[in-house]
């Protein structure tokens, strides 16, 4: 838990995440862990396996949601325009990061243009959208020639405030859980297995992808000798879902089509074995790492599992039973034989 509310301090949109990888790459150099980086800016992490001629590979993904400088307007506020795939609303009201191509960070606030109720009478019924949502700067700036001379530009990533806390009741609130969770559980995995000297059954290689949140964050750097691929994301919750914050959600179907049907059996067939809990589920608007590499020609058998996240996409929460019960069931997976 203590990992994970370090990784979503750090800001990382896609497009953005240098600094994130910086930090896991760090990480898992002082655990004993090799690693190299792709041209994309992830990371890949390998521990050899009794067997080298055929592979696994787990992923998980440390790019967020965030926005870019659309338009500096002449107030001096500035339009955004969406990193990933969510809704103004959600982020109305948020502070939030400005960092310039130098590297200089600004703080500001995103909110309607329209905000002020005293002012504006359709305050509530406006509609939260690319014209009506803006970041208020907190500088003295009040025309795009003064914040030009602050070295703001179009084209300046935008993250938003993680405003992460870790509750006595054991849940953790956050932005950016999606997948920063799943990224903290494998690094402690990694860890855990350099620690206790585990042999794994085959060489295992661990994607820290950074452009899931666009679509292709975990389409490359698949070994051919890849037979298995699991992605390691959130589980959605929401009306007519069956994942919730207190298990492991084990996908069996998202936009993308139905996952691998023997990798699912094999996933439950060891949750059961080894008192896991766990809830099968079906993710209506969702696509992964794992459906990306089977859609870019990749002859693998892929899967998909994570720890529930409430109100992904937004304010997202999860409990610390549910990161157990995915770590578990990542611990006997890596050592076990492939799924039939």
């Amino acid at each position: 838990m203590k990992l994970l509310a370090e990784l979503v301090s750090i800001p990382s949109p896609s497009g953005n995440t240098g600094n994130v990888i910086s930090f896991v790459e760090k990480y898992l150099g002082e655990a004993g862990v090799e690693t190299s980086r792709n041209r994309k800016g992830g990371l890949i992490a390998t521990i050899p396996g009794q067997d080298s001629s055929r592979h696994r590979m787990l992923t998980a993904h440390v790019d967020t949601l965030g926005a870019m400088v659309k338009e500096i307007k002449p107030s001096g506020r500035l339009k955004i325009d969406l990193i990933g795939g969510f809704k103004y609303n959600s982020i109305e009201g948020e502070y939030c990061k400005i960092e310039t191509s130098s590297g200089k960070v600004f703080t500001g606030t995103i909110l309607m243009h329209q905000t002020s109720v005293h002012v504006y009478k359709d305050a509530g019924k406006a509609e939260r959208n690319q014209e009506n949502i803006e970041i208020r700067i907190d500088e003295k700036v009040h025309s795009a020639q003064e914040v030009r001379a602050l070295g703001i530009e179009v084209g300046d990533f935008v993250s938003f405030d993680p405003r992460v806390e870790i509750t006595p009741s054991g849940y953790i609130k956050s932005r950016h859980l999606d997948d920063k969770a799943s990224v903290a559980i494998l690094l402690q995995l990694m860890k855990q297995i350099k620690t206790e000297n585990i042999v794994l059954p085959y060489t295992t290689h661990f994607l820290i992808s950074n452009n899931e949140e666009i679509g292709y964050g975990g389409n490359s750097n698949i070994s051919p000798e890849t037979v298995e691929y699991l992605a390691v994301d959130m589980g959605a919750m929401g009306d007519g879902q069956s994942t919730d914050e207190y298990t492991v959600s084990i996908c069996v179907k998202d936009a993308s089509g139905p996952y691998h049907y023997g990798l699912r059996k094999h996933l439950v067939r060891l949750a059961e074995a080894n008192q896991i809990q766990y809830k099968l589920d079906i993710y209506p608007y969702y696509g992964s790492d794992a459906s990306a590499a089977i859609r870019s020609g990749h002859d693998i058998v892929h899967g998909l599992i994570g720890p529930g996240i409430d109100s992904s996409h937004a304010f997202e929460r999860t409990h610390e039973q549910s990161i157990e019960h995915t770590a578990k069931l990542l611990y006997h997976y890596v050592q076990s034989e492939f799924a039939q």
